[in-house]
């Protein structure tokens, strides 16, 4: 399977699809499976742009 690079705001927008499956009950390895990624990926995103918001990531990356 090819490997997919996503762009800084794919990555915010997955993370914040994935923690409103999880307010709803679902545990996060469930989560990260309905959103096609990996369980240590979404814990790695959420690392390094868990506090970020889409402007500030566009600032980050330097648009």
């Amino acid at each position: 399977m090819p490997q997919v690079r996503y762009t800084t705001e794919q990555i915010i927008h997955k993370l914040r699809e994935i923690e409103m499956v999880i307010v709803q009950g679902i545990s996060v390895k469930q989560a990260c499976r309905q959103c096609s990624i990996a369980y240590k990926t979404y814990f790695k995103w959420r690392k390094e742009y868990g506090d970020l918001r889409m402007d500030q990531a566009k600032r980050s990356v330097g648009y």
